[in-house]
């Protein structure tokens, strides 16, 4: 089987040839490999983040595609998302750069700025007061150098002519599984929580919306995004079964209505997440199934529970083993996991949460193998 025919048969409730591996390795393990400075592929797009994770896809042999998600600025779907133009608001002496976003329909700018520095991930929703910034700047300068890439629909199938045999490629469903994700919209549905509840249903009728307009694409996604890191880390399950379950039930029954499988990442505390989501949603399959400290899943336990209602995918740590551990380590762990979860189908090795940039890469090869040679059935 390729990667694609591997993922895709497990997505359907088939046995593959063997458990696919794919290592989340979303973003700091493709802009390593690129040897660029990682302002090139984010705020440059030379290469874009999509097109640096599908190389390293395929670098690895990973069987790819859940973490492919940056469309650009313009949605498949729905259009442009975001008409505002960045700007850069500051220049550092090491090269990296602030950049704030200005709307000049309304002569807006945002209220939060976005940091590039040449070997991490920018740091965005920064409060331009908390680096010495005015919240408003006094002068600017154009963002320039972008390469041009498609947009919208074009880029789209553009990623999945690209990704080709080496992985699926999704859409967000529009959704979210997080409707509260600060200790301020914590305070804040306490307090009220009638325009949460406002929020959720215009949720469901946006979904709505755009399920159709998915129905009615000439090339259906392989799978649906339907949320979202940190569902249980500001929801309690009690607030999630009130406020967001509606969500996910609706849109996972619109999904299943149309043959599209739908996926939920969400880090840290899972355990109730996937109980809900197995015994009362459609939903197909969900990682990273983090184990302790950060999250509280235990494969095995998930598996003999949940394991002929959801598809499980996880959960290799991501520091001890994938960052820190040696090769043996990421065998002995890849192999564990496997025996735990693969039994009859329905798993897919992969990591919990990403790896961080300097994970070796003879690790992660050893995982694909693993999976290639250990994860038979």
């Amino acid at each position: 089987m390729t990667s694609r025919e591997r993922v895709l048969a497990v997505l359907h409730g088939e046995l593959p040839d063997c458990v696919p591996c794919c290592p989340d390795i979303s973003n700091m393990v493709p802009c390593r490999l690129t040897g660029k400075p990682f302002w090139d592929i984010y705020a440059h797009q030379d290469p874009p983040l999509w097109k640096a994770h599908i190389d390293a896809l395929k670098t690895f042999d990973i069987d790819g595609g859940f973490e492919v998600y940056s469309f650009g600025s313009v949605d498949p779907v729905d259009g442009n998302r975001n008409p505002s133009e960045e700007r850069i608001v500051d220049r550092r002496k090491d090269g990296s750069f602030v950049t704030q976003r200005y709307l000049a329909a309304t002569d807006h700018w945002s209220e939060r700025v976005v940091v590039y520095t040449a070997d991490n991930p920018p740091g965005s929703n920064v409060r331009p007061e908390s680096i010495g910034l005015p919240t408003i700047p006094s002068e600017w300068e154009p963002l320039t150098g972008v390469k041009e890439w498609p947009t919208g629909l074009d880029l789209w199938l553009q990623i999945r002519e690209e990704m080709g045999d080496q992985g699926v490629v999704g859409l967000s469903s529009g959704a979210s599984t997080c409707m509260l994700s600060s200790p301020e919209a914590v305070y804040a549905y306490h307090d009220d929580p009638g325009p949460f509840f406002e929020r959720a249903a215009h949720t469901i009728d946006r979904v709505t919306k755009r399920m159709n307009k998915i129905a009615a694409m000439p090339v259906k996604p392989d799978f649906l995004f339907c949320g979202g890191s940190g569902t249980l880390v500001w929801q309690s399950p009690d607030t999630f079964r009130e406020l967001t379950l509606p969500v996910l039930k609706h849109v996972t029954r619109l999904a299943a209505d149309i043959g599209i499988p739908t996926h939920i990442h969400s880090c840290g505390p899972e355990a109730e997440l996937v109980k809900m989501a197995a015994e009362e949603s459609d939903l197909t399959i969900i990682d990273p199934l983090e184990i302790l400290p950060m999250g509280d899943c235990n494969l095995a336990d998930l598996k003999a529970r949940y394991g002929d209602r959801i598809i499980l995918k996880g959960n290799l740590h991501t520091t001890e083993v994938m960052l820190r551990g040696s090769v043996d380590d990421v065998v002995r762990a890849s192999r564990q996991a496997i025996d735990d979860a693969a039994t009859g189908g329905g798993f897919i090795l992969s990591t919990g949460d990403q790896c961080g940039r300097d994970t070796p890469d003879e690790n992660i090869r050893a995982m694909v193998e693993t999976a290639r040679t250990y994860g038979r059935y």
